[in-house]
């Protein structure tokens, strides 16, 4: 989830007077990438954090949203992971500094304030990551973590459907095929899901209509988010650290108004960290930390291996809710599920050009990429 939402470098190489908001991540790639069998590993660690990171932060918030008890405020959850986060950036941002405070200063400086355009630009996308975090708490608190999980793939089909209508990209009959398979996958889920209703009432307040319709906007709003992004983004060059620390800035802000909108009244009673134990802690922290270093791992894996990402998480989620929560799960079930991480792996497959076609002399990387999806719903 997103969820946890942290952002790679976009766009192409910026004008000159943003030259100093350009980070040196090369420092990082020499560091961590080594050689080529060095990077072939780091592929497979990817793989590894990624299946890790996306089951684990699931299954921990349904995990803390049902157990009995002091409920914890889930909009004060996201201002604190947005908080963790910009806290880190500025940390790892102060390290490659050298420790130089001032000059991190004058550093953040220029890019946030100096270049307050680029600054703004960020302010959707973060309002509606802002409202996607704050809406998955609440489709996992009235959905089974394996029930979101198919579901929330949707996701893929949404950032699909606007790149098409607002970046005019094209997809290959394969991606158009698949992404017809992973609504099936997920309709087919939903049917078995309605049939067992009461099931998902054992736990109180729960209400699974409204986790369902929670789960369909955020996977509108991780599409449109996504794709707007990389819109406005396009042309522009800043390190993931300095990305993070201007979405998180608009982040907390917007956060904190929602949750004096929302829990205003009850914040003022019982405080802000109101019913929060370690094992809150621990969803904060894989909700701010998991989300950064998968955008640091993400550089490592390619578009195959992502798509094994998820549909091992699928199954990871499915396999441990049944012990976690009694989930049942039926023939229906399966094959919606199998659907939906068919067609993830189907999407994220290498177009592929004619045999007959000479091939191209090699050209220069471009830093926009040539995934189809932006960079940062790979992250989300």
């Amino acid at each position: 989830m997103d969820e946890p939402r942290s952002v790679a470098v976009l766009g192409a190489r910026s004008p000159d007077r943003e030259a100093p908001c350009v980070a040196s991540l090369t420092s990082i790639d020499s560091a961590v990438g080594g050689n080529h069998g060095a990077n072939r590993k780091l592929k497979y660690v990817s793989l590894a954090v990624l299946v890790v990171q996306n089951a684990s932060l699931i299954l921990s918030i349904r995990y803390v949203r049902t157990l009995p008890g002091d409920r914890f405020f889930a909009t004060s959850a996201v201002v604190m992971a947005e908080v963790l986060k910009v806290t880190t950036c500025l940390l790892i941002i102060l390290v490659q500094k050298r420790g130089n405070v001032k000059e991190m200063v004058v550093f953040l400086y220029d890019c946030i304030v100096v270049q307050y355009r680029d600054t703004l630009k960020l302010a959707i996308p973060s309002l509606i990551y802002t409202l996607q975090n704050n809406l998955q708490y609440i489709a996992i608190s009235n959905l089974p973590a394996a029930t979101f999980q198919v579901t929330y793939q949707l996701k893929i089909l949404t950032t699909a459907l606007f790149s098409v209508l607002m970046l005019k990209k094209t997809l290959s009959k394969l991606q158009w095929f698949s992404l017809l398979l992973l609504f099936t996958g997920v309709a087919i889920v939903q049917v078995q899901q309605d049939a067992k209703q009461e099931s998902v009432s054992v736990f109180s307040n729960q209400n699974y209509t409204v986790g369902l319709i929670a789960v369909v906007i955020s996977c509108l709003s991780s599409g449109f988010a996504g794709v707007y992004f990389e819109k406005i983004l396009k042309g522009t060059t800043a390190s993931v650290w300095v990305r993070n620390v201007q979405l998180g800035i608009f982040g907390t802000a917007l956060g904190l108004l929602g949750l004096w909108w929302k829990d205003g009244e009850a914040l003022v009673e019982k405080g802000f960290l109101f019913g929060y134990t370690s094992m809150v802690w621990s969803v904060i922290f894989n909700q701010a930390f998991g989300g950064l270093l998968v955008a640091v791992v993400v550089k490592y894996a390619d578009n195959i291996l992502k798509g094994f990402a998820t549909s091992f998480s699928i199954i990871v989620s499915t396999v441990t809710s049944i012990y976690l929560f009694g989930f049942q799960v039926d023939l229906l079930f399966s094959v919606g599920a199998v659907l939906v991480m068919g067609a993830v792996y189907m999407y994220s497959l290498p177009k592929t050009s004619a045999a007959s076609s000479p091939s191209p002399p090699p050209s220069p990387p471009q830093p926009s990429g040539e995934n189809f999806l932006p960079k940062s719903v790979l992250v989300n």
